[in-house]
């Protein structure tokens, strides 16, 4: 029995021939492995801050989108009395001098002005259809001019700054059709 002639105690490790322990060589030094601890706790605080960063930049960013559109939804439901308004106004129109039409236009021009101040503009009417910014209600045949283009408008459109509040509605123009 040759292990009980060992003279090497038993919780040691066997030494190999170059005199060095395998054991040590391959675990990690105590200093080596404080540093992985600390790059390792290093690289989760950098992710933490960069998570934080992005948290306050998007907080902020819908905050002042809500301050922007806050009264979106008044101006939607605005709009359709503004509508009728125009509609006063064009019945009134036939009596320029009239006092009704001269109070009603006071009125639209103040509404106008709240309007823009509020960031409203309507949308324009002129040129070639955009599905964006409007809404097809009809084509209209029409020899002059390009497919597409609009004809009239049956409502207008408005936008809250970069937002659509509602499409304009337009009647767009198409090629005539042959006769056969």
């Amino acid at each position: 029995m040759q292990a009980d002639n060992d003279p090497t105690p038993p919780h040691e490790a066997p030494q190999t021939d170059a005199g060095v322990d395998p054991i040590s060589e391959t675990a990690l030094d105590p200093w080596e492995a404080l540093e992985a601890e600390v790059a390792k706790w290093k690289e989760i605080s950098l992710r933490t801050a960069a998570e934080m960063e992005n948290l306050r930049k998007r907080t902020t960013r819908e905050r002042e989108d809500a301050i922007r559109y806050a009264n979106q939804r008044l101006l939607e439901e605005l709009i359709p009395v503004i509508d009728n308004f125009e509609m006063g106004m064009q019945a009134a129109s036939q009596d320029t001098k009239s006092m009704i039409y001269i109070g009603m236009d006071m009125v639209r021009r103040q509404l106008n002005e709240f309007l823009a101040s509020q960031g409203v503009e309507e949308i324009p009417t002129t040129g070639k259809f955009d599905p964006n910014l409007h809404d097809a209600v009809a084509q209209e045949e029409c020899a002059a001019g390009d497919e597409g283009r609009i004809l009239k408008v049956t409502r207008r459109g408005f936008r809250l700054r970069d937002r659509l509040l509602r499409p304009a509605s337009v009647v767009v123009s198409k090629v005539p059709t042959l006769a056969q």
